[in-house]
């Protein structure tokens, strides 16, 4: 996505031409879902779906916000950051949660700022993550900020869990600000140590196919902060910090202490964490090809243990496989959005066709299916 866009929306809302453009991506997780928030690990690459930002300073502290993807204007002020409903809080959250780690917001003044996007909303690629990462290195320009990568993913997180509402872990921004061309980000969320994992998919003839059923979620919304209750819980009654001290060694003795569906929710985490480490292993002794049987375990957990997959997402997990697939799995929260299939470059055509032939059959909308490259995190743009 280029800023062309964003400077019309610019220049439609504000009757003048921006100061300076940023762009924040979308991302697809690779492997460990829901293990962000029980300090584990995950493995997200930034892909080629981005918000642009565009922007100007202003003199005093207003501030004011437009997009493409809703009308009008939203008018807010530096001295008035929280309380905002709808897309306007994650901005405006993100402005706000940077004082939460020593900015001096008071100080500073307002400004300008236009958004477009290709990131579909509620797909599970963090739409959501990617507005605010394009805001922060806005504001890392406008208001003259000098915060480390990992900071900057703080303050997205921060902003997304107290202003937005959302109960979210730190993968998504740390995604969206970490990613490299072709590589995805290794995270400890316990220790947010982050190491860059090539992935070698051109090299290795494969590419990433994500299947929107588009059928959508909001992680404000219940079964996500329903989900995280369940695994605080079953931390709890086993007297562990996080469900990253449970080693899949452990499950049966765990089992006795759980009612059965924290069981459940426990073993995925667990199972997850550890399918992520062979993920990785795997990656780097015999590349991308080898990675299909984990990324097809960790959708069977997710489908039978966590239970936020969909008829829709499990439909197009199926049907990419029979088609050719390497593997797949659902990616994001649950409750809707998308999946990944792992495929053949040749096979693109043949798996799109499977699976759009496969929802029509099922009486299912039709999904929306593109490939997804890893690139490079959030940065500020030539105009």
């Amino acid at each position: 996505m280029t800023s062309t866009a964003a400077a019309t929306v610019f220049a439609s809302a504000f009757g003048s031409a921006p100061a300076g453009f940023s762009r924040g991506p979308g991302r697809a997780n690779l492997i460990g879902e829901h293990t962000d928030y029980n300090s584990g690990f995950v493995l997200p690459f930034a892909i080629d779906r981005s918000v642009i930002a565009a922007f100007a300073p202003r003199s005093d502290r207003t501030i004011r916000l437009a997009t493409d993807f809703e009308p009008g204007i939203v008018t807010a002020s530096v001295d008035s950051l929280t309380g905002h409903r709808g897309w306007a809080a994650y901005p405006l959250g993100a402005a706000w949660a940077l004082g939460e780690f020593g900015v001096d917001v008071d100080a500073m003044s307002g400004f300008d700022l236009a958004i477009t996007s290709d990131v579909p909303v509620g797909a599970g690629l963090s739409s959501s993550a990617a507005v605010e990462t394009a805001t922060l290195m806005a504001l890392t320009r406008l208001w003259g900020l000098d915060l480390d990568r990992m900071t900057l993913a703080k303050v997205g997180q921060r902003a997304e869990n107290v202003v937005v509402g959302a109960p979210t872990g730190i993968m998504d921004q740390s995604a969206s600000l970490l990613g490299e061309r072709d590589s995805a980000v290794f995270l400890d969320c316990r220790s947010l140590e982050a190491q860059v994992v090539p992935l070698g998919l051109a090299e290795a003839g494969l590419v990433v196919l994500v299947i929107d059923t588009r059928v959508s979620h909001a992680h404000a919304n219940g079964g996500y902060g329903q989900r995280r209750a369940e695994c605080e819980a079953g931390a709890a009654a086993l007297g562990l910090a996080s469900l990253r001290d449970l080693t899949v060694d452990g499950l049966d003795a765990a089992r006795s202490s759980l009612d059965p569906v924290v069981f459940r929710r426990v073993r995925h985490i667990v199972t997850e964490n550890a399918r992520v480490l062979e993920t990785v292993a795997t990656l780097r002794s015999s590349g991308a090809t080898a990675i299909g049987g984990l990324l097809d375990a960790s959708h069977a957990s997710m489908r039978d243990d966590f239970e936020i997959s969909t008829p829709e997402l499990d439909l197009a997990v199926e049907t990419a496989r029979s088609a050719g697939a390497v593997g797949a799995r659902m990616t994001g929260g649950g409750f809707g959005g998308s999946a990944i299939a792992l495929l053949p470059s040749g096979r693109v055509d043949a798996v799109r066709n499977a699976v759009s032939s496969a929802f029509a059959a099922a009486g299912y909308r039709e999904p929306s299916l593109f490939v997804v490259n890893a690139v490079e995190g959030a940065s500020l743009l030539q105009g």
